[in-house]
């Protein structure tokens, strides 16, 4: 009797303990997904990588279908095959990483029907292989290009009339470019010292005359009817922004800029409005409230950017940003000196950093491909006049509270460094505000015709 007492409490006991250890396993595994999410949100991949490790192991314990998680961490883990003195050599998670200083390749974008790859280095034709292929009724032009790029995870691009561009990391030094559509499309490439640019010519958007000169058909004009845009010309009245040399005011360059771009888009036919339209201060939270009012397609706040005197003669360039918490000192000092005007309402970098992230993400994605068109854009038509003196500084998150609020896709425009004494002197002329205008109207015609 006495021994059948103590099976029973060993079986109560075992019991309990096979309890306590399921439910410790399923905050375990619940506390692994919430900070595997919260990883991803900041862009943290060493801690998406150790929770997806906990969420395989501790969703496996609890019989719940782990495969996509398994899939995930399966990219961390891929072998990658690369040529190191003549010889194939398996490059796995145990090899370093290569520092973001030996990435060849600089930066890819698009412009109309043009994918641009810009190099750290002078590039000539032994860089570039060209094949086409054919796989049922898909058309691929591929091209195997010399280099590394470290945004390559891959990527997928878009230009006009090209159904489908995928970027990819085909090797560890061959990045590869492959144009699919479901008809035959005619690609070309060319070489300009840093950069190779490959121009996409699809048939049914191509004329040949009898002279046998190449004519693109016109097809923005659909992308742009209905279309509303409001223009926010930063600072204003109290708020004068940054001051550069000889009291050149960030807010008068910015609503010239404005006014400029204002008049381009009303000719093409857009519906436009402008926050300000004189030296007048409003509040930013009114700025995105004016564009919800007018059920705004687009949001564009343009501004010019400031370092301390110490440092303003050695940084120049143009950079967009789009909502989202900063992920880099430099988007957060940028985005301190935009938001004094009304960020001191809420406290603390953490407090705003959470309402930053709640606000607008579900418009993050379409605000990023918008400002990637109206960087490259704006880049592309200055280096035609300005060549080496226009710095691309990139398209970069920020917490910018100008953009909180908006229903819209929406980014803000950084045209140039108002403290720099050459920079700060050539946006304030008449021309280059003009150009910089029509740098974003060109992109905004990429983004709608993309989008």
């Amino acid at each position: 009797m006495k021994s059948s007492f103590v099976k029973l409490l060993f079986l109560i006991a075992f019991l309990f303990t096979l309890n306590l250890n399921a439910s410790t396993t399923s905050n375990k595994y619940f506390y692994a997904k919430k900070n595997y999410t919260t990883a991803v949100l900041v862009g943290n991949r060493e801690k998406q990588k150790k929770y997806l490790k906990d969420l395989v192991k501790f969703g496996t314990i609890l019989n719940k279908d782990v495969s996509i998680y398994k899939k995930k961490l399966k990219r961390f883990s891929l072998k990658r095959l690369f040529i190191q003195n003549n010889k194939s050599v398996k490059y796995t998670k145990k090899t370093p990483p290569v520092s973001t200083k030996k990435y060849s390749i600089k930066s890819i974008k698009t412009f109309e029907n043009q994918i641009i790859i810009d190099f750290n280095h002078n590039v000539s034709k032994k860089y570039i292989k060209f094949t086409e292929k054919r796989n049922a009724n898909i058309h691929s032009d591929i091209f195997d290009i010399q280099g590394n790029f470290k945004d390559a995870s891959p990527l997928k691009l878009r230009i006009n009339n090209i159904q489908k561009i995928w970027v990819s990391q085909y090797r560890y030094r061959t990045l590869r470019i492959s144009l699919s559509n479901s008809y035959n499309i005619k690609t070309i490439y060319k070489i300009e010292k840093k950069r190779i640019i490959i121009k996409a010519y699809p048939k049914k958007n191509i004329r040949i005359n009898k002279n046998k000169k190449i004519k693109i058909i016109n097809t923005t004009s659909k992308y742009i009817k209905n279309k509303t845009i409001v223009i926010d010309p930063g600072h204003g009245g109290k708020d004068s922004g940054a001051v550069g040399p000889h009291k050149r005011w960030e807010k008068n360059v910015v609503l010239k800029i404005s006014k400029y771009l204002y008049s381009e888009l009303r000719q093409n036919g857009f519906k436009v409005y402008i926050t300000r339209n004189k030296d007048k201060f409003i509040e930013l939270k009114n700025r995105t409230k004016y564009a919800n009012r007018k059920n705004a397609d687009m949001f564009i706040s343009i501004h010019a950017n400031s370092v301390p005197k110490r440092k303003a003669s050695k940084v120049t360039g143009i950079e967009t940003f789009f909502l989202s918490p900063a992920r880099s000192e430099r988007a957060k000092r940028v985005a301190a000196l935009e938001n004094r005007a009304d960020m001191k309402k809420i406290s603390g970098y953490s407090s705003k950093n959470i309402v930053l992230s709640l606000l607008n993400r579900g418009k993050i994605t379409a605000s990023q491909k918008m400002a990637i068109d109206i960087q490259g854009n704006i880049l592309y038509n200055l280096k035609k006049y300005y060549g080496s003196k226009i710095v691309d500084k990139g398209v970069r998150e920020g917490p910018f509270w100008v953009l909180v609020g908006a229903q819209m896709p929406s980014i803000l425009i950084e045209v140039g460094y108002i403290s720099h004494p050459s920079e700060s002197k050539r946006i304030s002329t008449s021309a280059y505000q003009k150009r910089i205008a029509h740098g974003i109207y060109l992109g905004i015609i990429s983004y709608f015709s993309k989008n």
